[in-house]
């Protein structure tokens, strides 16, 4: 099982930084490659760029909680959140209806 994250390609976990403008206001933003990846595929499905994308996401974190103490770490968790309900979406569709629609009460709870 190791062997798929550690044979991962180097580049994927290698961080960069990126300027973003967020309200006139250019902030310094450092994530491993594929979470800009994921960003970058969140904000083509949605019609975005990443910057327009991050700038959206900061705004409904802090209408949502008031602050955002560390907008890397909350992008980061957006990408896994988006992941996850890809996959959830993937494994649906393998799943008889009815463990589906139970699975979905189980969460509401």
């Amino acid at each position: 099982m190791c062997e798929i994250y550690v044979k991962a390609d180097p580049i994927l976990y290698e961080c960069r930084s990126r300027s973003v403008r967020i309200h006139g206001v250019v902030t310094s933003i450092r994530l491993e490659n594929l979470f800009w990846d994921v960003l970058a595929d969140i904000a083509a499905r949605d019609g975005m760029t990443v910057n327009q994308l991050i700038a959206k996401l900061y705004d409904e974190i802090v209408e949502a909680r008031g602050e955002v103490p560390n907008l890397a770490s909350f992008l980061r968790v957006s990408c896994m959140r988006y992941l996850t309900l890809v996959l959830g979406k993937e494994e649906d569709s393998a799943r008889p209806a009815a463990r589906r629609g139970a699975e979905v009460v189980a969460m509401r709870i």
